[in-house]
Formats: C-alpha cells, structure tokens, sequence
C-alpha cells in the first residue's frame, strides 16, 4: 500500500488543510496556517499587525521586537474536519533593538484509511507535520524593523517522512503618530531536503504586502493584506446550482483575480488591551465555491484580551457549514508575571 498511502495522505492534507488547493496547492500549504488568533480573526492572514504578541511572528518576522520580552505563548486549533493543531512559542528581548523567538508546531491531521493498490483496505494512519522555528528581529531606525524565520519542517506520511527547510524574509514600517503599519514578506523560500518518495514537493512560496491604519480618531483599524503576488492568474471552479447538468465551470475575470489576492479586515481596539476581529478572503469564498459553502464562508471573527501578565485571544470561521475552524491563544509575559516590570 506503501504508493498509494502517501499519495491519499499528501493529496488530503495539501486539499484539506491548505483550502487554496484548486490552484495553489502544495504538500507544505499547512505553513500559510496563522498560529495567531489576532492574524486569523482578520481574515486568516495579515503582516501589519502591531501588537506585542509573539504567535504574530509566523505572519512577519518583522512583528516581533523587544516589546515581547519574556513572553511564552501556547496556541490550539481544531482545523476543518478532524485535523488538531498545537503549538508553543517563547520571545524574548536581545537588547535595545533586537529580539529573537524559538517555536515549535505539530499538525496532526487525524486518522486516513489506507489502500492497497489493487484496491483492498489496508490500514489506517494519521499523517503529521511538526515545524521547528528560530527568529530574529533588529530595529533598523525607529520606525523600520526587519527579522528572518527560519522554518525546519518534519513530515511522516505512514511510512514515509520527509524534510525540509524555509525561510520568511520580512519588513515592517510603523509610524506611531499616525498609526500605520505597512509591510512586506517574502514566505516560505527553499525547498524540500528529504523528499517523500520519487518526486520532491514544492513549498508554497509567496510575495505579500501588507498595509493597516486606524480610521481617523475612532478606535477602529482596518486593514489590507495582498497574497499570492508570484501569480496574476488565480481562476476557480464554481458550481452552478440553478443548472446542476453543467458541472463545473472555470470562472476568471480581471476582478476576480483581484480580489482573490486581497484581504480585508476590520478592528475594534478601544484600549491595547482589547480587540476584537472581522475579515474576509475572498479568496477562500470562491474556492469553496464548488463545493458546500455558506454565508459565513470567506468570513473570520476573533476577540483579544490582555489583563496584567496574561493573554487571551479566540477566532472562528466555517468556511462550509460541514466543517469549521475554532482557534484558541494563551499567553503570558513572565518579566511581568515573576518580577513585575513592563
């Protein structure tokens, strides 16, 4: 069953998991998942996020700073279907202007029935992912930031594993006066080390921009997030359920591809200490498209709170209404915590 084993697990996690699989798909796609609930409330994805919360930094690396000196976080994702994501990240300060962060993530994508290659049953296994990171950060001027994140990835398929590594290259430019933040990232360059059997998998490499800002004096921010930028043409299938004889059709037009690069969010943040969330990928509402979609699909929600040394924070999406995605953030900065400074 050894062949057809990891074709069934690399096609269901790279479909399932990475929910771009009608063109973008990849046996790596699990690494564009936020570890944040602050990053996936606002639609799933967003690099301008200034916040002093470590899970940001597998977004940018350029998000991490000083500010989050000493903090260890612990995020848990129920994933579509019956995938349980889990992950710990600690940060901390490395003098005036820089700041480094160590992480570890394990995917675990729940249990695949198994085939011989005549067609016969043969067993079940639970294919997994476990992500090792290292980075760094470095305040070029007051209002430039620049960090790399190294990203060593192991993966076991039944019997087969596989190795590889990535870097995300990113920057970030805060002016504070006028709350804006915009950004740039280079994700996910290199390659598979170790390959699964005959062919090496490609990693899902990407070009994204971000931009976020407060609306005027108001305690709401809203924010726009480009992905997918190596690629113009995005097309996707989408069903017709008026005449189910036609089937699928491809559907690409100027706009669409458009919007199905961009990222849109709204925030609520009255004080530092709370948010809370709303976006939409239009992106991930059309790929679901031709297939049982809801209202709600495309659409993320999420709330965020500090008190003291402690932090909490939650988002939601159902990107079907046969499957849904719940996040879930604990935080705590233990200087504060053990010593009681800021």
């Amino acid at each position: 069953m050894k062949r057809t084993a990891v074709s069934l697990a690399v096609a269901a996690v790279a479909s399932g998991v990475g929910a771009n699989a009608q063109n973008t798909s990849s046996a790596y796609d699990f690494l564009d998942i936020s570890t944040s609930t602050h990053a996936y409330a606002l639609g799933g994805r967003n690099i301008a996020i200034v916040d002093p919360d470590v899970t940001l930094v597998d977004q940018n690396p350029a998000l991490l700073g000083p500010e989050v000196d000493d903090q260890v976080a612990f995020n848990y994702m129920h994933y579509m279907g019956s995938g349980n994501f889990a992950g710990l990240r600690y940060g901390m300060g490395a003098g005036e202007r820089g700041a480094w962060a160590a992480g570890i993530r394990y995917l675990n994508y729940g249990s695949i029935q198994g085939y011989e290659p005549d067609g016969t049953i043969g067993v079940k296994f639970s294919p997994a992912d476990v992500v090792f990171e290292g980075t760094y950060c470095h305040d070029i001027t007051d209002r430039l930031r620049g960090g790399i994140n190294l990203k060593m990835v192991y993966s076991t398929y039944e019997q087969y594993t596989a190795f590889a590594m990535a870097v995300d290259l990113g920057i970030n430019y805060y002016n504070e006066e006028k709350d804006l933040s915009l950004s740039a990232v280079i994700a996910n360059a290199g390659g598979q080390l170790k390959r699964f059997d005959r062919e090496y998998a490609r990693l899902p490499f990407d070009i994204r921009l971000g931009y976020m800002q407060n609306i005027g004096s108001s305690p709401f921010q809203i924010s726009i997030n480009a992905a997918h930028l190596t690629k113009w043409n995005l097309p996707y299938y989408a069903h017709d359920k008026n005449n189910p004889e036609v089937g699928e059709t491809l559907k690409s037009s100027f706009f669409s591809n458009l919007f199905r690069h961009l990222i849109f969010g709204l925030q609520y943040s009255p004080s530092e200490k709370f948010y809370i969330g709303l976006g939409y990928d239009y992106k991930m509402r059309t790929d679901m498209s031709a297939f049982s979609r809801n209202f709600l699909s495309g659409f993320t929600v999420g709330a965020g709170l500090r008190v003291k040394s402690f932090g909490v924070g939650v988002s939601y999406a159902m990107p079907h209404k046969s499957a849904s995605s719940l996040m879930l953030n604990l935080s705590c900065s233990i200087g504060q915590l053990v010593y009681g400074y800021d």
